[in-house]
């Protein structure tokens, strides 16, 4: 049983969970209708970091 304890960990290691990225302050923005504003830039990390979740969690399912 340890072996597959240690063969899990050494599997999650190998493909660790994405990491959301960080938000920006609220007060971070400039107000002066940049493009792409930095909540723009954030909410387009947003969607990479769920597609990236979404695989991960369906490569721990297959594991």
């Amino acid at each position: 049983m340890a072996d597959a304890a240690n063969a899990a960990s050494a599997a999650n290691a190998a493909d660790p969970r994405p990491e959301p990225p960080v938000a920006p302050d609220l007060d971070a923005c400039c107000g002066n209708g940049c493009d792409p504003c930095i909540f723009d830039l954030h909410d387009l990390a947003m969607d990479q970091y769920r597609q990236a979740l979404r695989a991960w969690e369906a490569r721990q399912r297959a594991q």
